[in-house]
């Protein structure tokens, strides 16, 4: 049986609520880091898995080791992204914006789903060939009824079932941070006593902005210390609980104190218990809320053939994250096949994986998940239904 692949990437999808124009528009540099984050995670996969990788890191030693150990925290750009996201769809002042719930919950599972199950079959393909061509540890064992339905229900890392693909573990985890921070504002809503009166509407607000600072600090200062609580959301909450939290404190008044009063919560968390995690995810956090104060957020200064690049390779990064797996696996098995032992050739074979890796995410783009919302819309209506006849 091969080890469950190690935790290190998946996208952090924008809002599943769609009357607000905001979550369709386009953010710049926050494309420019889901870019940057999604190629490093395919460069880390091609570093982990597979033997080409093996042969060619007698090339580039210091450069292979960089990929196969660190370029994996690049996940936490996508967690405090999404908080971030979260909370500029869910409550951007700060304050539940909706009164169904369940509808939200259920568009996020089938926003999700849809191209995980989708890639997940084009990786049990890809595995099944693979073995046919190669022995080795990173392909996947040939799936089991019981596997694939813990994946659909994205319960496969609680119930310590191993994964179908590289990376699975994250859409369970994105789902599970946004049904805590839907249920921490709801919670907060209905502890202010409602949503109509402006003083109740102040109260939510506080509320739920100090439901979130408690839980993100209990993540930072005990869940995340304990990798018994990584197949949880609590565990990465603190990362997910930092975006949130900027985006809130970026729109108020004397941003820039309340920025500093976050990055203090952060760095009494990492005297107490250094985690490099951590720190990159204060450092993305700033970022995102500088950016937002100061109008780079939506005026990146990454105009021409770069600003093009960067915006398409965020927006179909999450693609290119589901497909990577099996497509680098397909490309190692290749060549173990041909009995390519040649560095160079198998640095060479590495480059063509990652170009191929964005290609397959491109199409699988276009042709699943750029079509996720027509399925979505078909899908969710029972649970709109449901979601109406709880709401009387």
């Amino acid at each position: 049986m091969p080890a469950t692949p190690p935790r290190t990437k998946a996208e952090a999808v924008p809002s599943a609520e769609r009357p607000a124009k905001q979550t369709e528009q386009r953010l710049p540099f926050i494309d420019a880091l889901k870019a940057i984050g999604s190629q490093l995670i395919v460069l880390h996969h091609l570093a982990f898995y597979g033997p080409m990788s093996d042969y060619a890191h007698e090339l580039a030693p210091t450069l292979i080791d960089w990929l196969y150990d660190y370029a994996r925290i690049a996940v936490q750009m996508f967690l405090v992204v999404g908080g971030f996201l979260a909370a500029r769809s869910l409550a951007p002042e700060g304050r539940l914006r909706t009164s169904t719930p369940l509808t939200l919950i259920s568009r996020r599972y089938l926003k999700l789903v849809i191209p995980y199950l989708a890639a997940i079959g084009i990786a049990i393909v890809c595995a099944a060939i693979a073995r046919t061509l190669m022995d080795h540890d990173s392909i996947p064992d040939a799936p089991r009824p019981l596997q694939f339905a813990a994946h659909a229900l994205l319960l496969h890392g609680i119930l310590d079932i191993d994964s179908l693909s590289a990376g699975v573990w994250y859409v369970a985890i994105d789902f599970q941070l946004f049904a805590l921070l839907l249920g921490l504002l709801w919670l907060a809503q209905h502890l202010a006593g409602g949503r109509q009166q402006a003083q109740e509407g102040s109260r939510s607000m506080l509320i739920g902005a100090l439901l979130v600072v408690a839980l993100a600090s209990a993540s930072l200062y005990f869940f995340n210390r304990d990798a018994g609580w990584d197949d949880w959301g609590l565990y990465f909450f603190g990362a997910y609980g930092l975006g949130v939290l900027t985006y809130w404190a970026s729109g108020r008044p004397r941003a820039l104190r309340w920025l500093a009063a976050l990055a203090v919560l952060v760095v009494l968390a990492l005297a107490v218990d250094f985690r490099s995690r951590i720190a990159v995810a204060l450092a993305v956090a700033l970022a995102l809320g500088l950016a937002r104060h100061t109008g780079g957020l939506e005026n990146w200064p990454l105009r021409g053939l770069g600003g093009a690049l960067a915006a398409y390779f965020g927006k179909i990064s999450y693609s290119v994250f589901l497909l990577n797996f099996p497509v680098a696996l397909l490309v190692n098995s290749l060549f173990s096949h041909m009995g390519v032992e040649d560095p160079a050739l198998n640095a060479c074979g590495m480059f063509l994986a990652w170009i191929a890796c964005n290609i397959a995410g491109a199409v699988f783009f276009h042709l699943v998940e750029n079509r996720t919302r027509e399925w979505q819309d078909r899908l969710a209506q029972p649970f709109t239904a449901a979601a109406r006849l709880l709401g009387r």
